[in-house]
């Protein structure tokens, strides 16, 4: 029989060491060819795609292996063919790799007889690429309708002077058992059905009973085994390996060989029977068959799918001392076994060993890969695990700042970066406050690269820097959109400004009426129109720091601008000017908030009646308050405390007992801000008697009054010579706390009863 395993040797004696199969494959085993071209009638492509296509035609088989490589095809079932047009008019043989749809390789003899011999090893024993790392493809073998003529495969008479048997023996012989697989009208062998006949046995006569007197290529074995693995079924592939070991005894050394074996190893690793890997590695010793670098690839792989990382890197390590080189795919599993590990600094420390051997020009040295394209492969890999690391660290809800910050300052020493797409994925994962540092770091890196910038990102950082409070920071962002672009929109103007009302917030709560100012400045210097909700916030900054002449200016500002103040504005503006007691101001105010329309609520009233009391016009204080009642504005113990507070501090002991029958009438349940300033009034009208029957009924009815009130009284009625029963005041109450002392231990105040 002629012994095809020429040629099958050949073509994958190197594939062991391709991570793209097979763009820059060579023979070592195959003649050189012998043709006057030199085998240039294939010429050399590089494609991504892992398919591929190409003919070529010269005198003999033997002569068809040309040194430079085969062609990949960029199109799925559609095969390039290249033919040399000097060999074709002689005749020769057709040698035809298909893609993944038709998988296989068809070798054509002057008298027409046709070998179609299933290439899927090809596809099989090849290493995957880096990017898609270990993962084998899916592709079920023994699915495919890869099938071939009889009488090629026993053996026929050539030109070369190899004898075999005639097609009518090989009739003869593939009757019986085997006519489930066997096309007699044109001779040709279904492998998918024989893989079907082959799939439920589980020893070697079951093997047996299916290829007995069968000659098939190796590649054939190779493809069946690989494709038990991908349908989960290890019985029927070891069971095809002892069969083949049984033939070795028989003399046919050529059928068990290293592309046996790798591809058991990858149908376990398919099948996921990762306990079947020791049998197949003592299987490969006990036959004198060392693992080459495709058996350590995938026996890392393994390692890494039981998540035993540990071991998987140890192998990697163990490559040099067994007189292997590692291939692209042994640093893509190592950086993936660092993916596992979520170690993306390991990762970047070991590209950067890989990468002084690429400059050394030590990086795959003794491979015939194309280790320049190799190298960008294995280079974009580990940017796309630091890539996937930042993000899983982001979304943990950890506080990674300082990880990923240093993660960066890893990537910059060895020249990684992202793409711009990549940094923008990164700044819409920053969704924590805690985030702050590294969406600012992220986007400076995308200023950086260029002046493309998404505006949405742009939007992501303004909104996270007021989240983590800081808005000086937000408005940075927001003015280098001013000057860099892109324009802001809607949505940019909204978030600056929210910020800003949250600044204007503090300030108006603490009456930093200054830093208001600066920051209603601060608006309208970048082109943001303040709203009467910032204005007010301005104004109501004043009047708590009493700053009336500067609310005064705020306010007429406001309405140059052209904003109609509201009522809170006018609410915040008499405040002011009745803090600085410019009473006169303040009704002058009052007046024109009347002519423009504006009505006041509660609060304006209670300013107002403020005013009133303290300008000495009772009578209008009185009519005030019928005239909330008749607009449906009842007043409340604010409004009370607020009359009863103006009389404690002009003296007016008697007009505030007033108010508070009042009060009473109108069935407004005093409270002990109401005491104590009734309290105060009184004791400096001098009614300590009066204040102090008000002090017991406050006590009676369950108020705790402070310290303040309780001192009142007993000054007061020591002033006035008045008589009272100290003791029924009860203990003097604590004053409040300062640095933890209380107000009788800071001025040295000794209780009243002891003091009594």
């Amino acid at each position: 029989p002629i012994d095809y395993s020429i040629f099958t040797v050949a073509a994958l004696s190197q594939m062991q060491t391709m991570s793209v199969f097979p763009s820059n494959l060579e023979y070592l085993d195959a003649p050189k060819s012998q043709c006057e071209h030199s085998g240039s009638c294939i010429p050399r492509r590089r494609r991504r795609q892992l398919v591929f296509g190409a003919s070529v035609r010269c005198n003999s088989y033997r002569d068809c292996f040309p040194s430079n490589g085969f062609s990949l095809s960029s199109s799925f079932g559609n095969p390039r063919v290249y033919q040399c047009m000097q060999c074709h008019s002689r005749g020769g043989f057709l040698l035809h790799f298909y893609d993944k749809v038709d998988f296989g390789f068809n070798v054509e003899f002057e008298n027409h007889h046709h070998l179609r011999v299933p290439s899927a090893l090809a596809w099989l024993e090849q290493e995957p690429s880096v990017c898609e790392q270990i993962d084998d493809e899916k592709d079920d073998v023994c699915s495919k309708a890869v099938d071939w003529k009889l009488d090629s495969v026993v053996g026929t008479e050539s030109e070369d002077g190899y004898e075999g048997k005639s097609e009518n023996n090989v009739s003869s012989n593939t009757e019986g058992g085997n006519r489930g697989f066997v096309n007699r009208r044109s001779s040709r062998i279904d492998v998918r059905a024989l893989a079907q006949r082959l799939k439920f046995s589980e020893g070697v006569e079951d093997v047996e009973k299916v290829l007995k007197g069968m000659e098939l290529p190796p590649p054939v074995y190779c493809s069946m085994i690989r494709g038990f693995g991908i349908d989960r079924r290890l019985s029927p592939a070891f069971a095809l390996v002892e069969w083949l070991k049984k033939k070795k005894e028989a003399g046919r050394a050529d059928v068990l060989n290293i592309y046996i074996y790798n591809s058991l190893l990858g149908a376990v690793k398919a099948s996921e029977q990762f306990g079947e890997t020791r049998r197949v590695l003592n299987d490969m010793e006990e036959q004198g068959i060392l693992p080459n670098i495709v058996a350590y690839n995938t026996l890392m792989a393994i390692y890494l799918e039981q998540g035993m990382i540990r071991e998987a890197l140890n192998i990697f390590e163990e490559i040099p001392s067994k007189g292997l080189s590692p291939s692209s795919v042994s640093y893509s599993t190592v950086l993936l076994a660092y993916r596992k590990m979520e170690d993306a600094s390991g990762a970047v420390r070991f590209f950067g060993g890989i990468q002084e051997m690429y400059r050394d020009g030590e990086f795959g040295r003794d491979s015939t890969e194309d280790w320049e394209r190799e190298f960008h492969k294995i280079k974009n890999f580990t940017i796309k695990i630091c890539y996937q690391v930042m993000r899983t660290l982001l979304v943990s809800g950890e506080n990674v700042t300082l990880d990923i910050l240093k993660l960066f300052n890893d990537m910059d020493k060895t020249g990684l970066q992202f793409s711009r797409a990549e940094y923008e994925r990164l700044v819409w994962a920053c969704t924590s406050e805690d985030h702050f540092s590294v969406a600012k770091e992220v986007y400076t890196r995308i200023r950086e690269s260029g002046p493309e910038i998404s505006l949405s990102v742009c939007n992501h950082v303004i909104w996270l820097m007021g989240k983590a409070k800081k808005w000086w920071a937000a408005l940075e962002i927001y003015e280098e959109l001013l000057d860099k672009g892109p324009k802001p929109n809607n949505l940019s103007y909204e978030l600056i400004v929210s910020h800003f009302n949250v600044l204007l917030t503090a300030a108006k709560k603490r009456g930093i009426w200054k830093w208001a100012v600066r920051l209603i400045e601060k608006m309208q210097d970048k082109g943001l129109k303040p709203s009467s909700r910032e204005w007010n916030s301005v104004l109501i900054a004043c009047a708590r720091a009493s700053e009336a002449s500067v609310a005064v200016q705020i306010f007429m500002r406001m309405v140059e601008q052209g904003e109609k103040p509201t009522i809170h504005s006018y609410g915040a503006l008499l405040s002011a000017l009745e803090k600085a007691k410019m009473y006169d101001k303040a009704i002058t105010v009052w007046q024109h908030m009347y002519k423009v329309n504006v009505q006041p609520n509660l609060y304006a009233y209670t300013t107002m009646a403020l005013i009133y009391i303290g300008n000495g016009n009772y009578k209008n204080v009185d009519a005030l308050v019928q005239e909330m009642v008749s607009r449906g504005i009842e007043p409340s113990v604010v409004t009370f405390n607020a009359i009863i507070s103006g009389c404690a501090r002009n003296g007016l002991g008697s007009v505030a007992f007033e108010w508070f029958h009042h009060m009473e009438v109108r069935g407004v349940a005093p409270n002990e801000i109401t005491y104590e300033m009734l309290i105060e009034a009184l004791a400096k009208d001098g009614k300590p008697r009066l204040a102090y029957d008000v002090y017991l009924r406050a006590r009676n009815e369950g108020k705790i009054l402070s310290s303040k009130a309780y001192d009142a009284i007993l000054m007061s009625s020591q002033t006035y010579n008045a008589s009272i029963d100290a003791s029924l005041l009860g203990p003097r109450p604590p004053g409040r706390r300062v640095d933890g002392k209380t107000s009788s231990e800071l001025f040295g105040v000794e209780d009243a009863a002891r003091r009594g």
